[in-house]
């Protein structure tokens, strides 16, 4: 017994050992009929690492992801609502632009395997039909994600469009608990209740707000439309973990994130054909768009480039942490959209949007501790398990040499 134990310690050693240098010594094909169980146990082992705090490169990972993440959270809100402000009219265009821009992940993917050939494991060869086609259905609810964003943001001001979309955070803590079994814990809860708080004094603050041009009638779809929007995204994030246990490394999530942003762009790229084709976009450019064609195209080309940040960080901070961390971390980003656009586009901020910022920010904050904690406690008890298994060890070790 004592002899299986040190074999399998080994084993684990050996296996971090080779995660750490980046090497990677076997090709594991999903839908395989040899991918036994011993393989699937690795696997799993594999993908635990990658996520591991202690692994030496899952801090830079994390860090570079929630710098996407911040950029393009503030970016594309901001040229959002710039192409709305001088008369870019189509909400086709600014769904399209959300996720049209997969093509820019073809890089990081391929270049590994066939340009720097740093890799053993080919692009795309470890996904099964059942994968893909969770991947495709996943992005036509992306898309349409999108799309109430797109109506939300062209009706509202980026201030109060961006404190609305906190309000998904409840559900998702909710869906995250049916779906992925999230632990309830006192700072998660917190967190939501302040952020929740945050939510509701901005909409009992925020009906007098409308936007110059902006009808009653519109102001209330762009309302809903944006809580639609935080209501889908509160399903995606903790569908996107249940679907990332199957996922063993990072180069795996883009290549998901490039299949659903295909699905997505395809949904958007028919509303385009049916509501006037990409002939309409050069007409708005040249007509409509009151800045002129040039920066009309440096906006859309913007956007299509800070929405891919948004969502590859969105992306790896649910794999790498959890949905619910994922959509508290873009929760916190909120407030400063609401900073850019008192900033960039003078939105009203009165004392109750001051009052909503501030508990967002305190929410995050006592997360954010919650969170240091935690990880003390799990460093604490790898030290404690490591030491136990070394005794184990040299107890075993000490009773075969008698």
């Amino acid at each position: 017994m004592i002899t299986t134990v040190k074999n399998d310690f080994d084993d684990i050693d050996m296996e971090s050992i080779d995660q750490e240098s980046g090497e990677e010594t076997t090709h594991l094909d999903l839908s395989s009929s040899s991918f036994n169980n011993k393989t699937m146990l690795k696997l799993h082992h594999l993908h635990a690492d990658e996520k591991s705090t202690i692994n030496k490169r899952y801090i830079p990972l994390l860090i570079i992801n929630y710098l996407l993440l911040f950029l393009g959270s503030l970016s594309s809100s901001l040229l959002s609502k710039y192409y709305f402000i001088h008369k870019g009219s189509s909400r086709w265009v600014s769904t399209w632009v959300q996720s049209s821009g997969f093509p820019l992940l073809i890089i990081p993917i391929f270049s590994p395997y066939y340009l720097f050939q740093s890799t053993t494991r080919k692009p795309f060869s470890d996904f099964n039909p059942k994968m893909i086609t969770l991947s495709v259905s996943i992005g036509v609810m992306l898309g349409i994600n999108n799309l109430f964003f797109s109506w939300g943001n062209s009706y509202l001001p980026v201030s109060t469009s961006a404190l609305l979309l906190s309000s998904n955070l409840v559900f998702n803590l909710v869906l995250s608990v049916i779906i992925v079994k999230q632990k309830l814990t006192f700072s998660n809860l917190n967190c939501v209740m302040l952020l929740t708080l945050s939510s509701i004094l901005l909409a009992l603050d925020s009906s007098h707000e409308k936007p110059t041009g902006v009808k009653k009638k519109e102001y209330f779809i762009g309302f809903f439309c944006t809580i639609g929007a935080g209501l889908l995204f509160a399903l995606y994030l903790p569908v996107m973990e249940m679907v990332y246990k199957k996922v063993y490394c990072y180069e795996m999530v883009m290549e998901m994130q490039v299949i659903m942003e295909i699905a997505a762009t395809v949904l958007a790229t028919a509303g385009m054909v049916w509501d006037g084709g990409f002939s309409e976009m050069k007409r708005e450019s040249e007509e409509v768009f009151d800045k002129g064609s040039r920066v009309y195209w440096v906006t859309v080309m913007g956007n299509v480039v800070t929405w891919q940040f948004c969502f590859m960080g969105t992306a790896g901070m649910v794999f790498l942490t959890s949905s619910l961390t994922g959509g508290i971390c873009m929760t916190a980003l909120l407030s400063m959209n609401v900073l850019g656009g008192v900033l960039v586009f003078r939105d009203e901020f009165g004392g109750v949007k001051a009052v909503s910022t501030v508990l967002c920010m305190w929410g995050f904050c006592s997360y954010v501790w919650g969170m240091y904690v935690k990880m003390l406690e799990e460093k604490g008890r790898m030290r404690n398990q490591k030491e136990d298994s070394t005794e184990m060890i040299y107890i075993g070790n000490h009773h075969d040499m008698m």
